[in-house]
């Protein structure tokens, strides 16, 4: 972290020390802690939120990019769901255009009448193991998925093309197919920056609202003797002579400890729920997690025969999967495997085939080898626990688990069970409402409409958009090229980049260097500087993983890791170990969670 960052942080540490009650602790930094961290931030409560990791490193890292309705959960019986997903997802496109945009899906097409039976089957719950769907039952599908989307207009009804048409705007496309049908879901290729730009949010709304990551929760009894041998403070009595509980917390970064007295406490951990629960002292068995991992392949020829559409079939074991369009690259995915402990999540050997060989189904003329591969990623669905025969059966829908105050424990625990990326605004929104009403104050603001970082103010037309981009060039004089990959990036949190590159060129002899590109991406050195001291990075995986799109869009290199950390010798003053420990302990979360050697 920067010099200001770190003097903020223990700044913090020591209000905290000295200050330790407040209204909320929320355990876990990912989209679902984040949104209702920024929803209570926005009613002033007094909220901290701490992360193990960095904020969504965990499960909300290794989503496939997509904000849907869920289409497959109509088999299921889950229209609940799939109805308040469908208005989340054009909310989504409303709020953070800068990030979510409609996306065409387009599912290939075998047969005509397979899995009428199967579908009402399974919806009844008499069928558990995944079936073929045919042109009727998929038709029908969209029909009831159109119904739920209608009403707000966000994105274009589906449309049904034969063969003929399908082929023509898929050349390379099976020519065993029947039909394509498409529909429209929403795209976002940056979601660790919605999380982050809702977590800044939440921090600029209320100054007491605060969040730290790299902070983990800790059993009690771990933290009953200090240095000195004497009790800590994890029992308390407050002004009035009542007891209260706290919860001992600590600084991965520094290694000290701390302590809060929150009034509730909202167990965000997602597939580490259970976790968090031993530390504050239950056990529960709460979560039934399943592993989802992909592939982003480098392969041009794969991502000219898709377009700027989603392919969204079925695999040969019934199993839905896609192909998406990622920038210039693609991802391919997803599992669904039963895991009982989400930190040994990786995308194994056996998967990485399986996701090779789907794409011959639809594109059998296109080879796909595993050195396409640029990068993969695998994370844990936080499902709730659930004696379901298959990992497809077991409902994708959010609750909230209670677990009562009792004589060792003055607060409650708020568990949050399931959630998507979909539909965390409106998850956030419930456990907020339920968080309010036990501390008995009342809403103050909606976050239904409200712009998400730089969704706000965004340009939408393409004369807004030119306006805007000279608007600041004007001010901050940098060239308009510059402007518009910014702009793309961030939205309109560009301008704030823009300045900070402003001011920095104002206050160097060589100013020319912070608008280069580092070697072999498409950040800017300015960019890099601004990210690493405005945005909470601990260090250097952070950026390349987080912050950043360079690692998953396979732009990684061990010159491209030195140049950074040379940034980072300049921004945060790492001595010359540090930098190297930062270099090393990145090539090996790379090679071991991402698959990526450098050399």
């Amino acid at each position: 972290m920067s010099k200001e960052q770190l003097t903020n942080r223990s700044r913090l540490l020591e209000h905290f020390r000295a200050n330790p009650h407040i209204d909320v602790l929320i355990v876990g930094g990912g989209i679902n802690g984040i949104g209702t961290f920024r929803d209570l931030a926005l009613q002033g409560v007094n909220v901290l939120l701490v992360e193990r990791g960095d904020f969504c490193s965990g499960a909300s890292a290794a989503s496939s990019h997509m904000v849907h309705g869920g289409i497959r959960y109509l088999e299921n019986g889950e229209f609940r769901l799939v109805s308040e997903a469908v208005k989340e997802r054009n909310r989504l496109i409303e709020n953070a255009p800068h990030y979510v945009y409609p996306l065409p899906t387009t599912i290939p097409i075998f047969n005509r009448f397979s899995g009428m039976l199967n579908a009402p089957l399974k919806f009844l719950g008499w069928l558990d193991k995944p079936s073929e769907r045919g042109a009727v039952v998929i038709k029908l599908g969209l029909m009831m998925y159109d119904a739920y989307t209608s009403e707000q207009g966000t994105v274009p009804a589906h449309r049904f093309e034969g063969r003929t048409r399908s082929l023509a705007r898929y050349p390379l496309l099976n020519p065993k197919i029947r039909y394509t049908a498409t529909y429209y879901d929403a795209a976002m290729h940056s979601p660790e920056r919605i999380a982050l730009e809702s977590l800044l949010d939440g921090m600029t709304a209320s100054s007491t609202a605060n969040a730290l990551n790299y902070v983990s929760a800790l059993p009690s009894e771990a933290g009953q003797a200090s240095k000195d041998g004497s009790k800590t403070d994890i029992e308390n009595e407050t002004e009035d002579g009542s007891s209260d509980s706290r919860v001992l917390l600590r600084d991965e970064l520094s290694g000290d400890t701390f302590s809060v007295a929150p009034k509730l406490v909202i167990n965000a951990a997602g597939p580490w729920i259970d976790f968090a629960n031993w530390a504050l002292g239950e056990q529960t068995k709460l979560i039934g997690g399943t592993k989802g991992s992909h592939l982003v392949l480098d392969h041009p020829e794969l991502r000219e025969a898709i377009g700027e559409s989603e392919l969204f079939f079925e695999n040969k074991d019934g199993r839905i999967v896609l192909i998406y369009p990622f920038k210039e690259r693609i991802i391919v995915g997803t599992s669904d495997i039963a895991i009982d402990n989400p930190d040994d999540a990786r995308c194994s050997e056996e998967e990485i085939n399986y996701f090779l060989e789907m794409i011959s189904i639809v594109f059998p003329s296109i080879q796909v080898e595993p050195s396409h591969i640029v990068f993969q990623f695998s994370g844990v669905r936080p499902l709730p626990a659930s004696n379901a025969n298959t990992t497809g059966q077991i409902s994708r829908d959010h609750s909230i688990q209670v677990i009562e105050p009792n004589e060792n424990r003055s607060y409650p625990i708020y568990n949050l069970i399931g959630g998507k990326w979909t539909t965390f605004r409106a998850f956030s929104e419930q456990t907020t409402d339920k968080a309010l009403a036990h501390l008995k104050v009342e809403r103050q603001q909606s976050t239904e409409m409200l712009p998400i970082g730089g969704g706000r103010g965004y340009p939408k037309s393409v004369a807004e958009r030119e306006s805007w981009i000279a608007q600041w060039v004007g001010r901050t004089e940098l060239p308009p090229q510059i402007l518009q990959n910014l702009f793309e990036r961030y939205g309109t949190r560009a301008a704030d980049v823009a300045e900070y590159i402003a001011d920095a060129q104002s206050q160097t002899t060589t100013p020319d260097s912070l608008v280069q590109t580092c070697i072999g991406s498409h950040l800017y050195r300015g960019e890099v500087q601004f990210l690493m001291s405005q945005e909470a990075v601990c260090h250097l995986d952070d950026l390349i993983l987080r912050r950043t799109l360079v690692a998953m869009q396979g732009q990684v290199s061990s010159s491209l890791l030195n140049e950074l950390a040379d940034i980072g010798v300049d921004v945060y003053g790492w001595s010359p170990v540090q930098r190297q420990a930062e270099i090393e302990r990145t090539v090996a979360i790379l090679a071991d969670r991402h698959g990526v050697t450098l050399v």
